[in-house]
């Protein structure tokens, strides 16, 4: 595997070999891929999302008899169980915390005391500059071609890095849309010091989606995404009966309740984990378009960095 020249100030700050953040997808970020990423010299989280605070507490523990290097955790803090899956991570020892999904204030105060670093996630330059403010150790920025909870302004990555890089001095790590190693370099070009990428990682050995969701991506094309639900929750989703479903109560003009109504529980864990590609919630990103195949992690991160690399080295000679 190719190795970056120096380490900058997100890999130090995490103490890993690679820029690569691997995203905190619900039911597809277990132990093994978070393992896996940080073994390959990435970052790998585990996704709360999905998870009952005991259930995150094994997670966390699989993963570190799985790797020695470092893992973090990805808390969305919308959940009701936020704070209990926050006391249990802190409770395993977890140093490197990722939340999203509302104010970092909510959850900075005790991590910071823990000695944690803190990264959160925003998706438009304002939410970049209050989470500076607020204390966060660096920054996603996440533009809305990224699958799952999305924001509503429909910004692109292409536009809100730079725009969020000029803004605040923390590290910036760029998120959506990206899958391979040439998009990595557009997005260091543009000022990131790293990359989270989500859908490329579930879509892996190793990620713990079912197999039926997982060639349902390989099968799709990047217009069979779609940002939905922006009454409610913004949510990018593949295209299926359920979504069709979405967006015909959409077009007749559905509040927020009849949204909530028809979305209702567990169609993600249907979705997703157990394989229901018709009425289950199918959360991915655009770069579905640019995934053609299930690696093990280890030979993506090879793939990343190698296209990651020889870009650079093109890119020079021109």
């Amino acid at each position: 595997m190719t190795k970056p020249r120096k380490k900058n100030r997100l890999c130090s700050l995490l103490g890993i070999e690679h820029p690569i953040v691997q995203g905190g997808m619900i039911y597809n970020s277990g132990a093994k891929l978070a393992a896996a990423v940080s073994n390959a010299g990435g970052l790998g989280l585990i996704g709360a999302g999905s998870m009952r605070p005991e259930l995150f507490g094994e997670q966390i523990r699989k993963a570190r008899g799985l790797t020695e290097n470092p893992i973090g955790v990805n808390l969305p803090l919308l959940y009701a169980n936020s704070r209990e899956c926050l006391e249990v991570a802190l409770a395993e020892g977890v140093k490197i915390f990722f939340t999203s999904a509302g104010s970092p204030k909510r959850a900075i105060g005790p991590l910071k005391k823990a000695g944690c670093v803190v990264v959160h996630v925003a998706a438009s330059r304002e939410l970049a500059i209050k989470c500076e403010d607020a204390g966060c150790d660096a920054v996603v920025v996440e533009g809305f071609e990224a699958g799952g909870h999305n924001g509503r302004d429909e910004i692109t990555t292409m536009v809100l890095v730079p725009e969020c890089v000029q803004a605040v001095s923390i590290p910036v790590i760029a998120a959506g849309g990206i899958a391979t190693g040439e998009q990595m370099v557009a997005a260091m070009a543009l000022g990131a010091e790293a990359v989270q990428i989500g859908s490329r990682f579930a879509v892996t050995v190793e990620g713990s989606g079912h197999a039926k969701f997982k060639d349902a991506v390989v099968a799709a094309g990047a217009g069979d995404t779609q940002l939905v639900m922006k009454a409610h929750v913004p949510v990018r989703l593949l295209k299926n009966e359920f979504r069709d479903q979405v967006m015909a109560l959409e077009n007749q003009g559905a509040d927020r309740e009849e949204l909530a109504d028809l979305l209702g529980s567990g169609r993600a864990r249907a979705g997703m984990l157990e394989g229901d590609l018709d009425q289950g919630e199918l959360e991915i990103g655009q770069v579905a378009g640019l995934i053609d195949d299930i690696p093990e992690v280890a030979e993506l991160m090879t793939r990343l960095l190698d296209q990651y690399h020889s870009t650079l080295t093109r890119l020079c000679r021109e």
